[in-house]
């Protein structure tokens, strides 16, 4: 199910997916690798979502193309990452 991004004050191209009652993932489905740089964006949109709803986890939904150090960075922030090809 699709999710409004208006709704937590994203951006219009954000994608949002729920993924169960209590939990939505970012949908970041590239072409090319995801860095530090693009995890730090996500974490930006997820502090936005949690200020909304605080009880909500959020994860990240993207390819196995993404760095180390990115996942060590979400990881840290308690932001899960779910691969889908």
């Amino acid at each position: 199910m699709t999710i409004s991004p208006h709704h937590y004050g994203l951006n219009a191209r954000t994608k949002l997916e729920q993924i169960d009652t209590k939990h939505i993932g970012i949908v970041k489905l590239v072409k090319s690798r995801i860095i530090r740089k693009d995890a730090l964006k996500v974490i930006e949109m997820v502090d936005k979502i949690q200020t909304t709803d605080s009880e909500l986890k959020v994860s990240l939904i993207c390819t196995d193309n993404i760095c180390s150090k990115s996942i060590k960075l979400l990881a840290e922030q308690d932001i899960e990452v779910i691969y889908q090809k």
